[in-house]
C-alpha cells in the first residue's frame, strides 16, 4: 500500500494525504448531487464547484465525472486489503479480517455515502462500470496477498481463481447491504460482508488459510 516509506509511523507524506482527502470529497459532493439530481443533470463543472475546487483540478484527478466516485468504492477494498495484510502474521481468517471493520459501520457518512452510491449502481451503466472497474483493479492485489500467505506464485491458476472468488463474494456481499430497503435493519454491513464469505461453496474461510480448496466442504 502507498505510504509505507512516509516515515516511521507508515503515514503518507502530507501533500499525498491532501491529495486522497480532496479526491474522497469530490467523490463525496459527487455522490451527493448525483442523488439529489440525477447523473444526467449533474456536470463536471457542479462537482467542483460543490467540492470547492476548479474544473482543471477535477479533470487532473478524473477522466469522467463518473469517475469522481471511485474513491469511495476503493477505499474500502484498499482498507480490507490492508487489514488482511496486516492480519496475516497473526493467522487471522477472512472472517475476523472482515469483522475487525466493524466500526465502519451505518453510522458512518462515508459508509452511507457508499450505500447510495452502489443503489445508484444499478441504474447507472457508467457508474456500475467504476465499482466493477475497482473490483477487477482489487482482484490482483488478492492474488498477491494469497500468493504472499501460501508461498505459490500469484499468477498461479488457482491462486488467481481462489482471488476471484473472494472478489465476488465480498462484491455480492456489499451489494447485498447496500440494496436492502432499511439499512439501518438487519445485519450490519460487516455482518454481511462476512456471511457472503462463508457462504463460499469449496473456499475454507479458517485460520489454516484464505482461500484453500477444501473438497467437499460447504463455506
Amino acid at each position: 500500500m502507498a505510504g509505507r516509506a512516509g516515515g516511521a509511523t507508515g503515514r503518507p507524506p502530507l501533500t499525498e494525504r491532501r491529495r486522497a482527502e480532496t479526491r474522497m470529497e469530490i467523490a463525496e459532493e459527487a455522490v451527493r448531487l448525483f442523488t439529489a439530481k440525477g447523473v444526467a443533470a449533474v456536470t463536471a463543472e457542479d462537482i467542483a464547484a460543490a467540492s470547492g475546487v476548479s474544473t482543471r483540478t477535477l479533470w487532473r484527478y478524473f477522466r469522467s465525472k463518473e469517475e469522481c466516485v471511485r474513491p469511495l468504492l476503493t477505499t474500502g477494498l484498499e482498507l480490507l486489503t490492508e487489514r488482511l495484510r496486516d492480519s496475516a502474521q497473526g493467522r487471522r481468517s477472512l472472517a475476523e479480517a472482515i469483522l475487525s471493520l466493524r466500526h465502519e459501520d451505518e453510522a458512518t457518512p462515508r459508509l452511507r455515502a457508499l450505500g447510495d452510491l452502489l443503489r445508484l449502481c444499478r441504474d447507472e451503466p457508467g457508474l456500475r462500470a467504476v465499482w466493477l472497474e475497482a473490483h477487477y483493479d482489487a482482484e490482483a492485489a488478492f492474488a498477491a496477498m494469497i500468493a504472499e500467505r501460501t508461498g505459490r506464485p500469484a499468477g498461479d491458476l488457482a491462486v488467481r481463481v481462489e482471488a476471484g472468488v473472494l472478489n465476488t463474494a465480498l462484491r455480492i456481499g456489499v451489494e447485498e447491504w447496500a440494496l436492502r430497503p432499511d439499512r439501518s435493519q438487519g445485519p450490519s454491513f460487516a455482518e454481511t460482508v462476512t456471511r457472503a464469505l462463508r457462504m463460499v461453496d469449496g473456499v475454507q474461510v479458517s485460520r489454516e488459510g484464505w482461500g484453500a480448496p477444501v473438497v467437499g466442504q460447504e463455506g
